[in-house]
């Protein structure tokens, strides 16, 4: 593997020859693989879904079994801390991890993730996916100085919390981070270990000088490629020639010239080897042409182009909001905002965790009459609202009771809408199963799955047992498979891993659909957002 190594700087973490696979599994997840990390360094770990991110930190901790050496001088904190039981009050979770700190050290700490202290004295299951982060990540700044394994920490973190996380891990030492968002990448590492298709490559530099590298030897191969297979063919149809030739010249050995004298055998002889002997020297650079065209290719991820066919409607606006306000027991949560979404709008809706923007989403799924019982749960699975669950599980009107509101909401009749929601709880059975469930076309929604680096031997396993990554991508493949006038999605970047996100930005740029969307990844906003709403 490929590795920068910091002149004299001793390596304190060392990885060799490490192998691993699950029980029941045909292949490895790691082979052989060796490298060095000095415990000064700031990692950041990337790699599609699937590729075994989280399962190497945990071979770090030693949860697993496997063969090869792993050795260390240092201890670990793994991030997401596990929560047992997660009944008991946020602050009691906070003085589980860190059992030293005092209260006024956890609300100076929320107080820089600028989060109001009431959510300490609520119960951890009935926090928001943002808030329940937030407070394990103040129990992991409490806790200690170990050399910290930080797995996705950004997943339902506003924009503003993710500043605040780099400027702690700025003052870090060390530390393995698992993040697909490029920015915060950007802002926090000076190294990249990437798990590719064969290999683990470990370079200096941040996401985008290791991408810029990336892109230049994926270029380089695929020239080198395209050479390579002119150069063989161009050389067999050589190769052939001159061992025809050579047969040929042989044949007329034996001949005689038209004055019936004998031919010079010799003179032919030695002819005919000499062609023979060309013809092995082409075949030798053929096989040598062979093996470096083998060499290359390995680690080029072949993402083809995810493909959207929208809807357009003949109405206009498609959703209009005038001075629109959200209420929760009497008491507005943002101040009012307007804003319409045309044909070819793509909309983000962007604010602190907590600010209303999954409730405006649900608000306008509702006046669309969404009645199925099922995708109504999945609207409000992410606030972990017991009673809110039990309302939306009767019928719709009871569900649009629950979200109070002022000023105007419309939303045009007969749109087709299709939705991302935050939450996977929900998932369950096999594709073939969910497929039928949701009415959507298998063997499209399947094919856009495989493009998002599914395998097919993954299509028979029970969706409960995949990665957050792969089931985000199931609820995505959905989405992208239907026919509609309106896509609206929820945090759909979270756990997806960097290469799937480019591809559903190009996609968006390239087949335009009407999006009005909640996301905090900003390189994403930027790209894709024509217009942005601000809750303030």
């Amino acid at each position: 593997m490929r590795q920068y190594n910091a002149g004299g700087i001793m390596s304190i973490i060392n990885v060799k020859n490490l192998t691993f696979r699950y029980d029941g599994s045909p292949n490895n997840v790691f082979e052989n693989v060796s490298f060095n990390i000095d415990t000064d360094w700031k990692l950041g770990l990337i790699g599609r879904n699937g590729k075994g991110k989280t399962t190497f930190l945990k071979l770090l901790l030693g949860e697993y079994e496997y063969k090869g050496t792993i050795t260390k001088s240092v201890e670990f904190d793994y991030f997401p801390f596990e929560v047992k039981e997660k009944e008991r009050m946020a602050i009691e979770v906070v003085n589980e991890i860190a059992p030293s700190v005092e209260d006024w050290q956890i609300i100076k700490e929320l107080n820089l993730l600028n989060t109001d202290a009431e959510i300490l004295y609520r119960n951890f299951n009935l926090l928001s996916g943002g808030e329940q982060i937030k407070i394990l990540l103040i129990s992991l700044f409490l806790k200690g100085n170990n050399f910290l394994l930080i797995d996705e920490p950004t997943n339902h973190l506003d924009i503003e919390t993710r500043n605040n996380l780099v400027e702690y891990l700025e003052k870090k030492k060390g530390f393995i981070l698992v993040s697909h968002d490029r920015n915060f990448l950007d802002k926090v590492v000076d190294h990249i270990i990437s798990i590719n298709n064969t290999n683990i490559d470990i370079q200096k530099g941040n996401f985008s000088s290791w991408q810029e590298n990336k892109d230049r030897q994926d270029n380089f191969e695929l020239t080198q490629n395209e050479k390579l297979k002119k150069d063989i063919g161009r050389l067999e149809i050589a190769s052939k020639n001159t061992a025809t030739w050579s047969d040929k010249i042989e044949k007329t050995k034996y001949n005689t010239t038209n004055s019936g004298s004998s031919v010079d055998r010799g003179y032919i002889g030695h002819q005919s080897a000499k062609m023979m002997k060309r013809s092995k020297v082409l075949e030798r650079r053929i096989e040598k042409a062979i093996e470096e065209k083998s060499s290359l290719l390995n680690n080029v991820d072949r993402s083809d182009s995810l493909k959207i066919i929208p809807l357009e409607s003949r109405k206009n606006p498609l959703v209009l909001a005038e001075k629109l306000q959200i209420n929760y027991n009497n008491k507005a949560i943002f101040n009012s905002v307007s804003f319409e979404v045309n044909n070819g709008d793509r909309v983000a809706i962007v604010g602190k965790n907590g600010a209303g923007k999954s409730s405006i989403l649900k608000l306008i799924l509702q006046k669309n009459n969404i009645e199925n019982e099922q995708t109504l749960q999945s609207l409000v699975a992410s606030n972990n609202d017991e009673e809110f669950l039990q309302l939306c599980s009767t019928n719709n009107s009871a569900l649009l009771a629950t979200i109070e509101y002022t000023g105007t909401l419309k939303v045009a009749n007969d749109l087709k809408i299709s939705y991302v929601p935050q939450s996977t709880e929900y998932l369950k059975g096999n594709l073939k199963e969910f497929a039928k469930q949701y009415q959507v076309e298998e063997s499209i929604f399947k094919a856009m799955l495989v493009k998002m680096g599914f395998s097919k031997s993954e299509f028979d396993k029970d969706i409960k047992q995949m990665s957050e990554g792969q089931k985000k991508k199931i609820l995505i493949a959905k989405s992208i498979s239907e026919q509609a006038n309106l896509y609206i999605c929820d945090e759909p970047l979270n756990y997806i891993d960097i290469l799937t996100r480019i591809q559903i930005e190009e996609a968006i740029l390239k087949y335009k659909p009407t999006i009005i969307f909640v996301e905090h990844d900003e390189t994403f906003i930027n790209r894709i957002a024509t217009k942005v709403v601000q809750l303030k």
